[in-house]
C-alpha cells in the first residue's frame, strides 16, 4: 500500500484510525491525480475534517466533531487543490477560542490566557513544529 510507506512520521505516531483515513484519502487521490504532492493535499485534507494535530501526532477532534480545520480545507475544490494557500498546519483554527486555549495549556504555551484566537492558532502551530522536530531527533 502506498499510502503507508509515504506516511508522514507524525501519523506514525498517531492512532490507527487517523492513520487509515490519511491512507484511504493518500490511495485514492494517486489513483486519480498520481503520487505527489497533490495526493499528500488531499490526504491531509480528509484528515483535517476529523483529527487536529496536537503536539507531534494527529488525535482525534474534541467531542467528535466533524469538519474543515482551516480555510484551506473548507474550499476543498479543484482549483484550491491545484493552488495551495496557507494551512493551520493541523490546527482546528475553527475551535472554540476555548478549545484552543485548552490545547496551548497542554502544550505548555506562554502567555495563553491573553492571546486572541488568531494568536492561539499560531502558538499552537509553533509549538507543534517544536514538537515534532523534537520527536524526529
Amino acid at each position: 500500500m502506498p499510502g503507508r510507506e509515504d506516511m508522514p512520521s507524525t501519523l506514525r505516531r498517531s492512532p490507527e484510525d487517523a492513520q487509515d483515513t490519511w491512507v484511504k484519502a493518500h490511495d485514492s487521490a494517486v489513483e486519480q491525480y498520481g503520487e505527489g504532492e497533490r495526493a499528500h493535499r488531499t490526504a491531509f485534507s480528509a484528515l483535517k475534517h476529523r483529527f487536529e494535530k496536537i503536539g507531534d501526532r494527529w488525535k482525534r477532534k474534541a467531542g467528535g466533531r466533524k469538519g474543515p480545520s482551516d480555510e484551506q480545507a473548507a474550499k476543498d475544490t479543484p482549483q484550491s487543490r491545484s493552488r495551495p494557500s496557507k494551512t493551520a498546519e493541523g490546527v482546528d483554527a475553527n475551535a472554540t477560542k476555548k478549545h484552543l486555549y485548552e490545547i496551548a495549556k497542554r502544550l505548555d504555551v506562554q502567555g495563553r490566557s491573553t492571546m486572541t484566537k488568531d494568536e492561539l492558532v499560531k502558538a499552537i502551530q509553533k509549538a507543534n513544529r517544536r514538537a515534532t522536530a523534537k520527536a524526529r531527533e
